[in-house]
C-alpha cells in the first residue's frame, strides 16, 4: 500500500511539472505573460521593480465568459495595467467588467487608478478599503466582510476572508466552475524556503488562516500564488508547513 502511495505521489508531482511545461504563455509585453489555463482562464505574469526587492514576477487571474472578463490583481503600474486590459479587448475581444484585489500591496491593486479611469468596478475586503483610505491609495468601489459572491453571466466568483496571514486584509477567490483557487500572497510556490514578505502580516494568525483554506477547499483542481509557478493544493499544505515550522 504504502509502494501505491509513493509511486502515486511521485506521479502527481510530475503532472504538476508536466501542466507546467504545456500550458500555453502569451507574451503581451516585454513585461506582461499571459498562462492559459483554459478558454475561461489566464494567469497574468507581470515583472516590475518592487524595492526593495529587486525586480519581482507578480501573479494575477483572468476570468473570462461570453465576451467579458473579470480581473483578479492587476500589474504593479497603471501603464502595465492598461496594456493588459487593451490586449484582452483587441486580441480575445472581451471587455473586463470588474476587478477584485487580494490585498493593499502595489502587486495586487497598483493599476486601481487606471480600471476607474475606464469606469470598471471593483470590490474588495473592507480592510483593504479601510487601508487604501488611510495609506492615501485608490480606493476599491464596494466592500464585503466575510464573503462575497459575483456573477459572471452564468459562472459565480465566491471571494472569502479567512483572516491574516500575509496581510490583515488578503482574500481568497473561488471559480467553482473551473475549480480553481487564487489565493495570491497568503500561498507561496512549491520553490518557496519561507513565507516571504511578512512586514504587514500576521505570524500568529497565518497557520490558523491556511488551514481554513485547506479545509474549505479540498477539490481545488489549480492553485495560484501571488508569485511563482501554479499548482494544485500542494501549495497550500506547503504553506502551512512554513507558517508552522
Amino acid at each position: 500500500m504504502k509502494k501505491w502511495l509513493v509511486i502515486f505521489l511521485m506521479l502527481f508531482v510530475q503532472g504538476q511539472g508536466w501542466a507546467q511545461k504545456i500550458a500555453q504563455r502569451i507574451k503581451v509585453s516585454d513585461d506582461i505573460t499571459l498562462i492559459k489555463l483554459s478558454d475561461r482562464a489566464y494567469i497574468h505574469v507581470s515583472q516590475a521593480e518592487l524595492p526593495p526587492f529587486g525586480r519581482v514576477a507578480s501573479n494575477g487571474l483572468v476570468f473570462i465568459n461570453d465576451g467579458e472578463a473579470f480581473l483578479f490583481d492587476t500589474p504593479v503600474t497603471d501603464a502595465q495595467t492598461g496594456e493588459l486590459v487593451n490586449w484582452l479587448s483587441h486580441s480575445l475581444q472581451v471587455k473586463v467588467v470588474g476587478f477584485v484585489p487580494n490585498h493593499w500591496h502595489v502587486d495586487c491593486m497598483g493599476g486601481l487608478a487606471y480600471l476607474q479611469q475606464q469606469h470598471i468596478p471593483s470590490w474588495a475586503n473592507q480592510i483593504t478599503i479601510d487601508s487604501a483610505k488611510v495609506k492615501g491609495l485608490p480606493v476599491p468601489d464596494h466592500g464585503f466582510t466575510d464573503s462575497l459572491q459575483l456573477k459572471l453571466g452564468d459562472k459565480a466568483i465566491d471571494c472569502y476572508y479567512f483572516g491574516p496571514a500575509h496581510t490583515a486584509d488578503n482574500i481568497v477567490v473561488w471559480i467553482p466552475s473551473e475549480k480553481i483557487l487564487f489565493p495570491g500572497c497568503m500561498v507561496k510556490s512549491m520553490n518557496s524556503q519561507n513565507l516571504g514578505n511578512t512586514a504587514d502580516g500576521d505570524l500568529n494568525a497565518y497557520p490558523i488562516t491556511i488551514q481554513k483554506v485547506m479545509n474549505k477547499f479540498p477539490d481545488a483542481r489549480i492553485v495560484i500564488p501571488g508569485h511563482g509557478p501554479f499548482g494544485g493544493p500542494e501549495l497550500i499544505r506547503h504553506t502551512y508547513r512554513l507558517a508552522t515550522r
